[in-house]
């Protein structure tokens, strides 16, 4: 995983330790070293605008948003979603996930 300079990452030798990821620091003032991390911070502006006070939002509020973000496919995913890719085998179905949260609605001319 390749992450910018945050003191968010602090501890990132416990998530090496833990799950077995490598992490990577990007150059400062360089976004294309991080170009899915940098895709993603522009999809979750979609529902939360830079600068948006956290502290209203229920924690199933963002863990939809985040599944919502997790399920959506990506072009530098080969179309698939991160879910597909990152969840055991098995554990997620896009098209049974995508009928039970999306009504399809047929176009009449």
């Amino acid at each position: 995983m390749t992450f910018n300079q945050g003191s968010e990452m602090r501890h990132h030798q416990k998530l090496t330790a833990n799950i077995g990821v490598d992490v990577y620091f990007g150059h400062p003032n360089a976004p294309r070293e991080r170009g899915i991390s940098e895709n993603t911070h522009g999809l979750t502006r979609q529902y939360l605008p830079k600068g948006t006070d956290l502290s209203p939002f229920s924690q199933d509020q963002l863990d939809d948003i985040a599944w919502r973000l997790n399920t959506r496919p990506r072009k530098a995913l080969g179309w698939k979603a991160p879910a597909d890719l990152f969840l055991p085998e098995g554990a997620f179905e896009f098209v049974q996930h995508c009928s039970a949260r999306i009504t399809w609605v047929a176009l009449v001319p």
